[in-house]
């Protein structure tokens, strides 16, 4: 079985270096960019399986690339940010990304995120199918795919993790803390306001589809997925 392909994408080479040595050791077949326009270049030649991405680069920044790729890939993206700002990371995840490292980090935690979006993202095969589905909708958190009216919609792994986890609890209503907790888990320590942006987005895909089922705001609470039988 060949190695999954990780562009790892910093004008430091320290740091590219540093992750190199653990994503090669761990199995991963590396290759590195040190700026923005090299990197949409190359995901583009080696499509790999994940891209972990720093956002002050020379060329295209970050959230250019992220956006770029995102025209025609849904590959997993990470981002390494040295910045902490609220807005960087909902700004990200509005563009497209996954996940994100703050820098200084520990190169082990990189890793372990890695490891976790790639198997979200559908690098390992669970045994047990894990789907649910309604009138013109269908879920499978075991292949990570999302069909609206039989047709299959690209959803990066985080939104389709959220409209699993509440479609699987159909009329339970959710704080957006009970789902930072329950979806993007116990080591996300981001903004509420995530969660807005990931039913947004949602819903651009699943508003009309049926009458028979809706992605609902419970106002001053947060949301739930109510069925109408």
């Amino acid at each position: 079985m060949a190695a999954e392909k990780i562009l790892v994408v910093d004008d430091d080479n320290n740091i590219c270096e540093l992750l190199r040595l653990y994503l090669e050791k761990d199995g991963y077949e590396v290759t590195i960019a040190n700026n923005g326009g090299d990197a949409v270049k190359l995901f583009q030649e080696i499509s790999p399986s994940l891209m972990l991405l720093d956002i002050m680069l020379p060329v295209l920044d970050g959230w250019q690339v992220c956006r770029e790729v995102r025209k025609f890939s849904d590959r997993p993206i990470i981002m390494l940010t040295a910045k902490g700002e609220t807005f960087d990371k909902v700004l990200g995840f509005e563009l497209g990304a996954d996940d994100y490292v703050v820098k200084p980090f520990d190169a082990k935690e990189v890793l372990a995120r890695v490891r976790a979006v790639l198997r979200r993202s559908g690098g390992s095969q669970p045994t047990d199918v894990k789907e649910v589905s309604y009138d013109k909708l269908v879920i499978n958190l075991t292949n990570y795919e999302l069909r609206v009216d039989g047709k299959k919609i690209d959803t990066p792994p985080k939104e389709l993790e959220l409209i699993y986890h509440l479609a699987s609890n159909p009329n339970r209503v959710f704080t957006r803390d009970q789902l930072l907790d329950e979806v993007w888990g116990f080591d996300y320590y981001g903004d509420s306001r995530t969660v807005d942006v990931h039913v947004k987005r949602l819903r651009e895909k699943l508003e009309g589809v049926s009458d028979k089922w809706e992605l609902k705001t419970v106002w001053s609470v947060g949301y739930k997925f109510e069925t109408k039988d």
